[in-house]
């Protein structure tokens, strides 16, 4: 659309704003694009600036409102620009966290749409725990004791019957798994020592080590997990005593380790006198197949196990659980003592009312297969409208695509054009210790609008013909 064709549309919406009310609310995006003739990029600038201009404000995910007339002079807060200082590299808000409007596809999230979640058992169980005496209680810093020992017993389901069994005083209830992560990698690893990651790995380990002062000590690894050997080499070259790693669906990968790479690196491990950093942020979340957890065959206490309940139940019931044994155990607990006292009572005896319920069962049985479908769906959407963008590994489990651009593609700049035209998606970089080895982006098949995974996938092949990665 020419500039003569996006100025009348911008006099048209600006005269639309200064007659109407304070507050109102403007169309959406698509029906703008709709009544106008125009591209969602053309609507995109005009509102961008009217929104210069102080005619109206943008709430991400929520629409754009005519502000009031008059408003006072913002304040000059350029003065913390020295107070602060530099910012370190990582700290910036992830694009999973980011939101976005309604009428975006969102495929950039890492938490599922509440339609996959067990709204009507987490609503219940949050009216019966406001009711008991533990909505005004403080809580015992290593959490309540009947949800220890649910996690407890969680974990023992997968324990050998001649091993030794966790039980609830190897618990330590956290809020939520990226807490945990912070606690765990001060009291394991320490400030300014090395820690071994997988590279890719999740980002916000990254950012977690990153700000607490590790010294991360990338290793490749695969669909069937990373070698013993670069395990190994790693740990000897760096004299780190941790390795960070997601043997089980792991974010963003999906790789889901085998069980004899899961034995060859313990034993390596045992053979280091280190501990493994096991995070089962998916443990819920099999789709066709799954293993026990590493934990499950340590008998020495080289395993810190983590275990979250956020993404199966719910994000607002942020709860979450360290499992451990021996002093790390208890250093784990002073660190999480002294950063929150303790976890909400209310949302721990909620999420244990949760997991307790007979409808827990069904429901994860019903998401099993959700989540297969949807898969699915986004991967023939990917085959039939994006042949270019390569997914090597299927899901067997969790919630995301990760899917290979063609190289010597921007992945940062592909991400910003989709979400110009209406596709929000998570470029690769920030899953990485060190450099990008090509360009990824991460592809959530549990969001709010499985039935656009067609129009998504022909958005981004849109994308990818416009920057010159794809020929016409």
């Amino acid at each position: 659309m020419d500039n003569d064709s996006t100025s009348h549309i911008f006099e048209e919406l600006r005269a639309w704003v200064e007659a109407a009310p304070s507050r109102a609310q403007l169309p959406t995006t698509r029906a703008l694009t709709a009544a106008h003739g125009a591209s969602p990029v053309t609507i995109q600038k005009v509102l961008r600036r009217l929104v210069a201009l102080g005619l109206i404000e943008s709430r991400p995910g929520v629409g754009a409102f005519v502000l009031p007339r008059g408003l006072p002079r913002s304040a000059d807060l350029g003065w913390q620009t020295a107070a602060l200082g530099a910012a370190p590299a990582r700290i910036r808000l992830s694009a999973t966290q980011r939101t976005v409007a309604d009428d975006v596809i969102a495929l950039h999230s890492g938490y599922p749409a509440p339609a996959l979640l067990p709204e009507q058992l987490v609503r219940t169980a949050l009216i019966r725990a406001a009711r008991t005496p533990r909505a005004l209680a403080a809580m015992p810093a290593a959490g309540l004791a009947e949800l220890r020992a649910w996690f407890a017993a969680d974990l023992a389901e997968a324990v050998p019957a001649d091993a030794p069994r966790p039980s609830a005083r190897d618990v330590v209830i956290v809020p939520g798994s990226q807490s945990a992560l912070s606690s765990v990698f001060r009291a394991v690893a320490g400030h300014e020592r090395a820690m071994v990651i997988e590279s890719p790995s999740y980002w916000g380990a990254v950012l977690a080590a990153e700000q607490t002062g590790i010294r991360l000590v990338p290793i490749p690894t695969t669909a069937d997990g990373p070698d013993p050997r670069d395990v190994e080499r790693a740990l000897q070259e760096s004299g780190a005593r941790a390795f960070y790693a997601q043997p089980t669906f792991a974010n963003p990968t999906a790789a889901l380790w085998s069980a004899g790479r899961r034995r060859e690196v313990l034993d390596v491990i045992r053979a280091h006198g280190a501990f493994l950093i096991e995070d089962d942020w998916a443990r819920d979340l099999a789709i066709d197949a799954g293993l026990p957890p590493i934990a499950a065959f340590d008998e020495d206490g080289h395993v810190v196990y983590i275990r979250s309940l956020t993404k199966s139940v719910s994000p607002s019931l942020r709860v979450a659980a360290v499992v451990a044994r021996g002093p790390v155990r208890e250093r784990i607990l002073a660190d999480r003592a002294a950063e929150t006292m303790y976890v909400s009572g209310v949302l721990q005896a909620a999420a244990l009312d949760v997991v307790s319920q007979p409808g827990w069962r069904a429901h994860l049985r019903s998401l099993r297969t959700t989540l297969r479908d949807r898969r699915d769906a986004l991967l023939a959407a990917l085959r039939e409208h994006a042949p270019s963008v390569r997914v090597d590994t299927r899901p067997l489990g969790g919630l995301t695509l990760w899917a290979r651009l063609p190289d010597h593609v921007d992945a940062e700049e592909v991400a910003r054009l989709c979400e110009l035209r209406g596709l929000a998606i998570a470029a690769g970089g920030e899953w990485f210790p060190a450099e990008a080895p090509a360009p990824y982006v991460r592809l959530s098949f549990a969001g709010p609008t499985p039935e656009r995974f067609d129009e998504a996938a022909r958005i981004l092949a849109d994308v990818l013909r416009e920057t010159g990665a794809v020929s016409s």
